[in-house]
């Protein structure tokens, strides 16, 4: 495929944004080469500025389930756009759109909007200190929560290590009290508990994980999670940003039965525009100003047009579901990728929870980071160019899940098995 326009591009962005791009994960530096600059999207399908034309499993990181301008959203959007663009105050779509989410997901009973997820997962975390009265936060090694500063920590092999920064700008301060433990190790959490449950003020964690590759939790992990914040007066904050909406209609904690008092939610909230959520019960969320004593605000919150659009596409969820046909979706590209990859002899593991989904360069089952983190990332980078060439845009991370939409058909996924067995085939086992 012809790229030079996608390369110009991208000469002039690295000269005005850093490495070119406004998130890191467009910049392609796990797999390589230039990233595509995209001119336009409709459906299943992106095209870049060159023309070429690509079936689009990244779907703006998951919030376009119903596929690139759904008829639906973008006739929300233009009636928000009549009637203006920001008022700095209440309207009665903020409402509307706060009513389709607490109507879905089981455990929220009030909802505060915010711009971004990484905004929700900030504000829910100093709304569980709040209310608590206790600084310590448990994370799990693999799990990502936007770039909240207490957050971007990491921690050796001891599940009671206390985090260090990983990135420059985090101070020690702010790591300090955040606690990183293994995903799916329930010895490792109530390791955890016992030593330090009296400071802890929640847990936080992805119920399905997207940003060490697909990874869903076990029986055993989920019930532990039901448990043992609620023995120690901790708070269960569930992170739904990438699952809300996604793997159900009540997000995950609806698919595996989890009980969090908090809820962080973005991505499909907004129908593809900047916004997200965090939300829970009644008597936490009431601890948030003006009616409580936690501070949290935003100009933007509830900007009319990503109200519009989010409610316009939780409607269509709610009245037209699409997820048993996605779960057909998923379960006919996890098989044929499978198929495929075994005729050829490549080691690999499939996750897959609804239309989320990753293929790992692995042998064996992947429950957490330390078994994700052995994934032969150069392996991924052939396949993901392989694919690109051949019309097929996935994730461009070992690490990061690919998502089906209701756009796509039964020919896209067979298009991508058979661009996927033409990339195996020249991949060495």
């Amino acid at each position: 495929m012809n790229r030079q326009r996608s390369e110009t591009a991208f000469d002039r962005a690295q000269q005005l944004m850093p490495g070119g791009v406004n998130s890191p994960a467009r910049a392609f530096g796990a797999v390589g080469g230039s990233p595509v600059f995209i001119d336009r999207a409709e459906g299943a399908y992106l095209w870049d500025v060159d023309g070429n034309r690509y079936l689009d499993y990244i779907g703006s990181w998951g919030p376009m389930i119903l596929g690139h301008r759904h008829p639906a959203v973008v006739a929300a959007l233009q009636d928000a756009l009549a009637r203006g663009t920001s008022y700095g105050a209440p309207t009665e779509a903020e409402s509307e759109l706060a009513e389709l989410i607490i109507e879905a997901v089981p455990s929220v009973e009030m909802v505060r909007l915010v711009n971004s997820g990484t905004e929700a997962t900030m504000s829910a975390i100093r709304l569980a200190r709040g209310f608590t009265g206790r600084d310590v936060v448990v994370k799990f090694a693999g799990n990502y929560h936007g770039h909240v500063d207490c957050l971007l920590v990491a921690a050796g092999s001891s599940a009671a290590t206390l985090g260090v920064p990983t990135s420059p700008g985090v101070t020690a301060g702010a790591a300090q009290d955040t606690i990183v433990a293994e995903y799916n190790d329930v010895a490792n959490l109530e390791a955890v508990f016992a030593e330090h449950g009296e400071r802890i003020a929640a847990v936080i964690f992805e119920p399905v994980v997207g940003n060490m590759g697909v990874v869903a939790p076990s029986e055993e992990f989920v019930a532990a999670l039901n448990r043992l914040p609620r023995e120690h007066g901790a708070l269960l904050v569930c992170d739904e940003v990438m699952t809300g909406f996604r793997v159900a209609l009540g997000g995950a904690q609806q698919r595996f039965g989890l009980q969090p008092d908090l809820t962080t939610l973005g991505k499909i909230v907004g129908g593809g525009l900047p916004v997200g959520a965090y939300g829970g019960r009644r008597d936490v969320m009431q601890q948030v100003l003006p009616a409580g004593k936690v501070f949290q605000a935003g100009t933007l919150s509830g900007n009319p047009l990503a109200t519009a659009a989010g409610s316009a596409t939780l409607r269509i969820l709610r009245d037209d579901p699409p997820y048993e046909r996605l779960e057909q979706l998923g379960v006919k590209l996890q098989a044929g990728l499978h198929a495929a990859a075994e005729k050829r002899g490549v080691a690999h593991e499939i996750a897959r929870v609804g239309s989320m989904m990753t293929l790992f360069f692995h042998q064996g089952a992947v429950d957490g980071w330390r078994d994700a983190s052995a994934a032969d990332t150069q392996k991924f980078a052939c396949y993901f160019w392989g694919l690109m060439n051949r019309g097929v845009y996935m994730p461009c991370s070992q690490f990061e899940a690919l998502f089906i939409s209701a756009a796509h058909t039964d020919a896209d996924i067979e298009a991508t098995i058979a661009a996927a067995e033409e990339v195996f085939a020249e991949l060495k086992p």
